[in-house]
């Protein structure tokens, strides 16, 4: 697209507030004060309610992510005042073919919401939530409204959306574009599964409300779909009730088939509201420990938890069993303290070249144990290693793709690296590919959240059967192929 500002545009914008002062012009394929002597007359941007930037400290802070590894810089960021602007602007960016991407707390890692040479749409400012009640079964909330105040406003009701990602800082608007997976998803699939209607901007600029019923072809290709068709703007979220306290338990394992086998009958069984585990080094440096952790919710979610039965036929060190009784909102938000921990620290900027598949689960114990043989405690670094199994039958959405085995399990190699060493950073990309390429020759996929290097050619076969809806739904909602290239899709 050789018209597009992105090798030869020019910054001479400022800071436009409240009406639009600001324009591009298609001549000079540069943003300028509109009729300011610094440039010829521009073609003008509508009135916004809230705010378009150029500012160098806005560019350079959406050209990173959490992952510190790809810079891709826009030539304008948009901070929404309202829906309405969110309409004009990729209206504006549709008509001129410049490229945009929904950008909300910015944890990606790997390039996925930056976009080189257009328009980001910061969408944190699309942060209500709509009214809760304690007869409540959904919530309608904006796109930007993080999952932490979401869980607060309703808890407050006793209610609860059934899923949550370990972090609660993201947004929904986030998650819902990639699915949003937790130790929930067993019992209530992922947050994608959870939605009931959604309200999108089109990339052409219209406005639609879609759900199961209404528009499903749309519907069913934002959630999951990347950002490719539509920026999600509202979602209406299922409520569940919500438990005042939960009992969290941490079981040891020392070999790794029977730590998934225990996982296995647990979900089979939903004995247990939460079930997730995390793999360890050991004294030798080898991950060779597990933790095999689950929650079960007390009343009025359920009944009251009682060890004998919770525990009953599993395989654990029964020396090493860790039990603690807690608030409901105090387990959703249990990472808190040690993200601050990792902030004060300065390692959460450290480059993050995570690698997140999904294992078939009949050969899960081959797959995550070659790749754990391989793993070094200095390739982790100061992250984690998830890994935990999903029930395929509670997965309804179908662009969040899976394993076709009635189990997979998300591996989740988190690695935190020092940003400057390059070299090192490469080296692990090109691991997270080895990786992925061996988890799909045998059946499975990536959770696409992580930095595994992927082509057009990797995304059909990522999509399978549902590639040709994707395909028809970007060809109808977005004609001009302006939304979220980061990821590349198409």
């Amino acid at each position: 697209m050789a018209h597009t500002p992105s090798r030869r545009a020019v910054l001479r914008g400022l800071a436009v507030t409240g009406t639009a002062v600001i324009g591009f012009d298609p001549g000079t394929r540069s943003w300028a004060a509109a009729g300011s002597a610094s440039g010829p007359d521009t073609v003008g941007i509508p009135r916004l309610d809230g705010t378009l930037v150029t500012d160098e400290p806005s560019l350079a802070a959406t050209a990173d992510d959490y992952g510190h590894l790809v810079h891709h810089r826009p030539v304008a960021v948009l901070r929404p005042g309202s829906v309405r602007d969110i309409v004009a602007m990729v209206r504006f960016c549709n008509e001129r073919r410049l490229p945009v991407a929904p950008r909300g707390q910015g944890h990606a890692t790997f390039g996925q919401a930056q976009v080189r040479g257009g328009l980001v749409i910061e969408t944190a400012t699309l942060a209500d939530i709509g009214h809760v009640g304690p007869d409540s079964t959904t919530v309608t909330v904006g796109a930007g409204a993080r999952w932490s105040d979401v869980a607060r406003a309703t808890t407050a009701h006793g209610l609860t959306p059934p899923v949550f990602t370990d972090y609660l800082e993201l947004s929904v608007g986030g998650t819902l574009s990639v699915g949003g997976l937790g130790g929930q998803t067993h019992r209530h699939g992922a947050q994608v599964d959870n939605v009931t209607a959604l309200l999108v901007v089109t990339g052409a600029g219209e406005t639609v409300r879609c759900s199961p019923t209404r528009r499903p072809d749309l519907f069913h290709a934002v959630l999951a779909g990347l950002g490719q068709c539509a920026v999600v703007v509202e979602a209406t979220l299922r409520l569940v009730r919500a438990p005042e306290t939960v009992r969290h338990y941490l079981l040891s394992y020392d070999d790794l088939e029977t730590f998934l086998d225990d996982q296995r009958v647990l979900v089979e069984e939903d004995r247990f509201d939460y079930v997730e585990g995390q793999v360890v080094a050991d004294a030798d440096g080898a991950f060779r420990s597990y933790l095999l952790e689950a929650v079960a919710y007390g009343p009025p979610a359920g009944p009251a938890p009682e060890d004998t039965a919770l525990l009953r036929g599993l395989r654990h060190d029964p020396a090493r069993v860790e039990r603690a009784d807690l608030a409901y909102y105090d387990f959703l938000d249990r990472l808190a303290p040690a993200v601050a921990a990792l902030k004060a620290a300065g390692l959460w900027s450290y480059a993050h070249p995570w690698l997140n598949l999904l294992l078939p689960g009949s050969s899960a114990a081959a797959l995550a144990g070659r790749m754990l043989d391989a793993l070094t405690p200095a390739d982790l670094g100061p992250g984690v290693v998830l890994l935990y199994p999903l029930r395929r039958d509670r997965l309804n959405t179908p662009l969040l793709r899976t394993s076709d085995d009635s189990l997979s399990y998300l591996l989740g190699v988190l690695r935190t690296t020092p940003p400057d060493d390059t070299a090192a950073a490469d080296r692990l990309l090109a691991a997270n590919r080895s990786a992925y390429e061996a988890t799909a020759a045998a059946g499975g996929t990536q959770y696409p959240v992580g930095s595994i290097p992927f082509g057009r050619a990797d995304w059909r076969a990522h999509f399978g059967p549902a590639w040709p809806r994707l395909k028809a739904a970007k060809r109808r909602y977005d004609p001009r192929g302006i939304l979220v290239p980061g990821q590349g899709v198409f």
